[in-house]
């Protein structure tokens, strides 16, 4: 049974912090890409951040040097460590997990999700 289930959203000050989690139910060779996505209202879905069973992050610009993205095996759970947290950063927060990373501008990114969470929503204020 594939499922994904993410935890942690909620409302947090300009420059509070937040980790999300997401406990990942996939077959293992179905979750060797592993990450987050964002979409805000009237926005399109963005990535975030991905991790590759293999080794290799990816951390999209906006979210560099405040964001850590980590996974507990032993859990099946990903997570999503946000600090220095911005209004620009409210969004609905999806957990995502695909069978294999790609190779984007030199890193492993996670592209083509084949599961997907049904989201946490984040807010800013």
């Amino acid at each position: 049974h594939v499922q994904l289930v993410e935890s942690g959203g909620g409302s947090v000050q300009a420059g509070g912090s937040l980790t999300l989690s997401c406990v990942v139910s996939v077959y293992t060779y179905s979750k060797r890409c592993v990450g987050w996505f964002r979409q805000a209202p009237g926005k399109e879905r963005e990535a975030v951040a991905s991790i590759r069973s293999g080794g290799g992050r990816y951390y999209a610009d906006s979210v560099e040097g405040r964001t850590t993205i980590s996974q507990d095996n032993a859990k099946n759970t990903l997570y999503l460590q946000m600090n220095g947290l911005k209004p620009e950063d409210t969004a609905m927060y999806y957990c995502a997990a695909g069978r294999a990373c790609e190779v984007v501008g030199g890193l492993w990114r996670l592209v083509n999700p084949e599961y997907w969470g049904q989201g946490t929503q984040v807010t800013v204020s």
